[in-house]
């Protein structure tokens, strides 16, 4: 026998950012009523009861509860006999607004090759009020005002650890703030601090939840609050910073990344296109932020073009350039942490082509993922590898797939749920022509047999909405994975233009997914490059310095914040508003 509790939910208000409230709309989790004994079945099996199915689509319209059985198969077949039961929940005014339901599934012995239509029990005319055990029943007790009652819902006499922990825990932020909004238990119940930690934990991971624990802005927002702001966005917002230090020589097409509350520069190309091979930190939670010098034992050759990656919040990852003698595909780590700081290189077997001006983003906190670039002799590439940086012996593994995105060099790699990538943009082949793209496409590369997905409904907007415009294509962009698996792009080159400060919003998991313009106040950059952009504590979206000609400013930073700081936090850098 199998339990499965679900929540099917109504809100019939207008969308609200703060309060999380959805248009009207009807969603099952975790529930399926397949009803055919086949994918290619076209009608109901004739075993499956329509009065029963009948009686389901009434409650649901009229919002009484419904209990009664129904038969059900599995995918392969196997009939199931499915007892459910539907209860509506009120809220204060005695309105319908969320429907919860229990099911559950257990074997059905019948032959149903030797039964005939119609072989389902006769079901007895109910009425208000009448319980019948056999088959089905629904409530409908009305009140002094005409409003069913909302104390005989069956869910909410589950205790209050049962309803946190078994349900509200499983579902989505926006869900569980939906909830709230029913009654005044669940109000108090959705005010659980530890509820809304588990709650961001099932729904982003534990690798995202940690990073979230370890930075001081969620200990004073709280998780309910935290979720909220990276839910809705509602208080992103740009400022300007000013740091101190320097990084000398100056330079361009360097590669920096974050390492914890720390941004880490590598690289670039100084003057008449010398390449530079030096590694510079700026320390976030210093009282005066300042870019120092590091000093390493030992250096990888001097490049530009290249990848900057971080694992596990101190170990850095370069890979691939432009270096002196033409390009590179080797791998040196460093460990910020370590006393005596030494960049070392990691051999790995049967490594890629050399490149440059490909992407890379690492997963599971040890592997890395390099895709796509441009070779020596000016070809665009289009392979996929992964090196995992744990073993004794690595070896690098092209990731084999049917069909491969057009080839590409300056795109992005974006990590959600885990292990899977969403890739966006760069200049891409078109025939004989390379075009600015703003294709996206989506891999799970931990599947048995990995393969590319183009969301071709992003590309294009849809008709008479203006939030579905897509963002215009360009290179050379920043992609900014959110914990919630969403991804923000903005900047890079755009055709006219050098630079785009407009934010775009995509989540892969949807079922289409559709882009939204965010319209964030505050001093945005002028410019925004992908190799000089930096993601700190999943919450903070840092862009380093602007560029007159050749001469880069780095001691400027225009920070993107993802959620609120309370007024009575320090601040620890200048800001310039």
């Amino acid at each position: 026998m199998y339990h499965l509790l679900f929540l099917i939910y109504i809100v019939c208000h207008s969308f609200n950012p703060l309060t999380l409230k959805l248009p009207l709309c009807l969603c099952s989790l975790c529930s399926r009523f397949l009803q055919y004994r086949d994918p290619f079945a076209q009608r109901r099996h004739p075993l499956v009861d329509p009065v029963v199915v009948s009686e389901i689509r009434k409650c649901l319209e009229e919002g009484i509860e419904f209990q009664g059985e129904l038969l059900n198969f599995r995918k392969d077949g196997t009939p199931l006999v499915n007892r459910l039961r539907l209860s509506p929940i009120h809220n204060d005014d005695g309105i319908v607004t969320h429907i919860l339901g229990i099911q559950i599934f257990s074997e059905a012995n019948i032959d149903i090759d030797r039964l005939s239509y119609p072989v389902f029990k006769q079901t007895s005319c109910h009425h208000p009020n009448e319980v019948n055990t056999d088959s089905f029943y629904y409530l409908q007790a009305p009140n002094s005002h005409g409003h069913p009652c909302r104390h005989i819902c069956g869910i909410l006499q589950l205790s209050d650890e049962v309803l946190s922990q078994n349900i509200l825990a499983r579902l989505s932020p926006r869900d569980v703030a939906s909830v709230g909004l029913v009654c005044r238990r669940l109000r108090q119940l959705t005010k659980n601090e530890h509820l809304w930690k588990m709650v961001c934990q099932n729904a982003w991971g534990r690798e995202a939840t940690g990073i979230l624990e370890s930075i001081p802005v969620t200990k004073r927002l709280g998780w309910g609050r935290l979720a909220r702001e990276l839910t809705t966005l509602e208080a992103a917002a740009w400022k300007k910073l000013t740091v101190g230090g320097a990084v000398e020589p100056s330079r361009c097409n360097f590669s920096a990344c974050a390492a914890g509350n720390r941004l880490v520069l590598f690289g670039g190309e100084g003057v008449n296109m010398q390449p530079m091979d030096d590694t510079f930190v700026l320390d976030l939670d210093s009282a005066n932020p300042e870019w120092r010098r590091v000093k390493v034992s030992s250096t990888p050759p001097g490049r530009w073009g290249h990848t900057l990656s971080c694992l596990n919040g101190s170990w850095l990852v370069v890979f691939g350039g432009c270096g002196s003698q033409g390009l590179l595909n080797d791998v040196f780590v460093l460990d910020l942490d370590a006393q005596q700081p030494a960049w070392k290189e990691v051999l790995g077997i049967a490594p890629p082509l050399p490149r440059s001006w490909h992407s890379s983003c690492t997963v599971d906190g040890s592997k890395l993922v390099v895709s796509g670039g441009c070779t020596d002799a000016g070809v665009l590439l289009s392979d996929t590898f992964l090196l995992d940086l744990t073993v004794d012996k690595p070896m690098w593994r092209e990731i084999p797939t049917s069909w491969t995105p057009p080839s590409r060099l300056g795109h992005t790699l974006s990590v959600y749920d885990g292990k899977k990538i969403l890739m966006f943009g760069g200049l891409a082949k078109s025939g004989p022509l390379r075009l600015r793209s703003n294709e996206a496409y989506t891999i799970d590369i931990e599947e048995e047999e990995p393969r590319w997905r183009q969301h071709s409904g992003t590309g294009f907007p849809s008709v008479g909405s203006q939030s579905a415009i897509a963002p215009p294509p360009r290179l050379d962009h920043v992609a900014v994975s959110l914990p919630c698996g969403r991804s923000i792009i903005f900047g890079g080159s755009v055709a006219g233009l050098h630079s785009a400060s407009q934010l775009f919003l995509l989540d892969p998991r949807e079922e289409k997914p559709t882009w939204r313009m965010l319209n964030v106040p505050g001093q945005q950059p002028k410019f925004a490059w992908g190799h000089s952009t930096c993601v700190v504590g999943g919450t903070r979206v840092l862009v380093l310095g602007g560029n007159t000609g050749e001469e880069w400013i780095l001691n400027e930073l225009h920070e993107l914040s993802l959620v609120s700081k309370p007024e009575m936090d320090p601040e620890m850098m200048t800001s310039n508003h």
